[in-house]
C-alpha cells in the first residue's frame, strides 16, 4: 500500500512539472552531461560566424526538473548554427534534489566551460528550475563574475502554484521531492533569491515568459525585478501560442533569445518557426 501510494505521488508530481515530450526521451548519462570538455563546447570553435558577435560568450544552456539534455538540442542546435559555441547542462539527479547543490554543481561546470574556450565569461539560457539554479549560482557562489547574459525561459522567479497545489492534493509536500519544494511560493530558498537586490552585479538580466506555460502560475511570477528585462511573449504577438517546453522550441521565442545575447533591440519575429 506504502509503495503504491509513493508511486502515484510520483507520476502526479511528473504530470504537473514535466513537459511530456522530455519525459519520453532516453536520458544520457551524468558524465556526458555534467563535465564540460573542449569537444563539449566547441560547436562552433572553427569560427564564430552568423549571426554571434564577434568573440561572443561561449552559451550554456541550463536544464529544468527532468529536463533531460536531448531536449534542449533543438535551442542548441539553432546557438550553433548562428555561430555560438554551447553547450548543455543537465541538473544533477534529474534536477530532484536541493538547488542549491545543483547551483554548486553548475558553478563547477561553467568553469569547465571556461577553461576549455578560453573565455573570462559565458552567458546563461536556462529553462524552468534551471534559472533558479543558475540565480542561485551568480547571486550566492560567485558567478556575478563569470555570467555576462542571463536569460531565463519560464522559470518561477516568484514560485508556482502548480508546487503548492500538489500539497492541497493530499500529496504531501511535494511528494517529498526537495526541488519542489523549493519552487513553491513562499520557500525559504525563494525568500533568499528574492530578498534585496535579485538581480545582482554587472551580469544583464532578461526573463522570458508566455501567457500559455501550464506549470508557472501565475505566468508573472516568470518575471524579475531590480532592473531585469522581463519580454511577455504575446505583448508582441498576442496570436502566438506558447507553452512551458514550448520556450525552447519556438522560433518567435528563439528571436528573443537571439537578440539578447547580441544586445540587440528586442523585437520578436512573430512568424518565426
Amino acid at each position: 500500500m506504502l509503495l503504491r501510494t509513493i508511486l502515484a505521488a510520483t507520476t502526479a508530481v511528473t504530470a504537473l512539472l514535466v513537459p511530456a515530450t522530455a519525459a519520453l526521451a532516453e536520458p544520457t548519462t551524468e558524465t556526458a552531461t555534467t563535465a564540460a570538455t573542449t569537444a563539449d563546447v566547441a560547436g562552433a570553435e572553427a569560427g564564430v560566424s552568423g549571426l554571434a558577435p564577434a568573440g561572443a560568450n561561449p552559451v550554456v544552456v541550463v536544464g529544468g526538473l527532468i529536463g533531460i539534455s536531448i531536449a534542449y538540442e533543438p535551442i542548441a542546435a539553432r546557438l550553433r548554427a548562428d555561430g555560438y559555441r554551447v553547450s548543455i547542462y543537465q541538473l544533477p539527479n534529474l534536477g530532484f534534489g536541493d538547488i542549491r547543490e545543483s547551483a554548486r554543481a553548475l558553478s563547477s561546470y561553467v568553469d569547465q566551460v571556461r577553461a576549455a574556450t578560453g573565455a573570462t565569461k559565458v552567458d546563461l539560457v536556462t529553462h524552468s528550475e534551471g534559472g533558479l539554479v543558475s540565480r542561485w549560482y551568480v547571486k550566492f557562489l560567485g558567478g556575478a563574475g563569470k555570467v555576462d547574459h542571463y536569460l531565463s525561459l519560464g522559470s518561477p522567479q516568484q514560485g508556482t502554484y502548480v508546487a503548492n497545489i500538489i500539497n492541497f492534493l493530499g500529496l504531501g509536500s511535494c511528494a517529498g521531492i526537495v526541488a519542489c519544494q523549493q519552487m513553491s511560493i513562499g520557500s525559504s530558498l525563494l525568500a533568499d533569491l528574492n530578498g534585496g537586490d535579485d538581480t545582482p552585479g554587472a551580469v544583464r538580466w532578461t526573463t522570458v515568459r508566455t501567457w500559455q506555460d501550464e506549470l508557472v502560475r501565475p505566468v508573472d511570477n516568470a518575471a524579475l525585478a531590480d532592473g531585469a528585462t522581463n519580454v511577455l511573449v504575446q505583448a508582441w504577438c498576442p496570436l502566438r501560442l506558447v507553452g512551458h517546453l514550448g520556450l525552447v522550441l519556438d522560433g518567435t521565442t528563439y528571436t528573443i533569445v537571439r537578440q539578447v545575447l547580441a544586445d540587440a533591440a528586442i523585437r520578436p519575429n512573430c512568424f518565426a518557426i
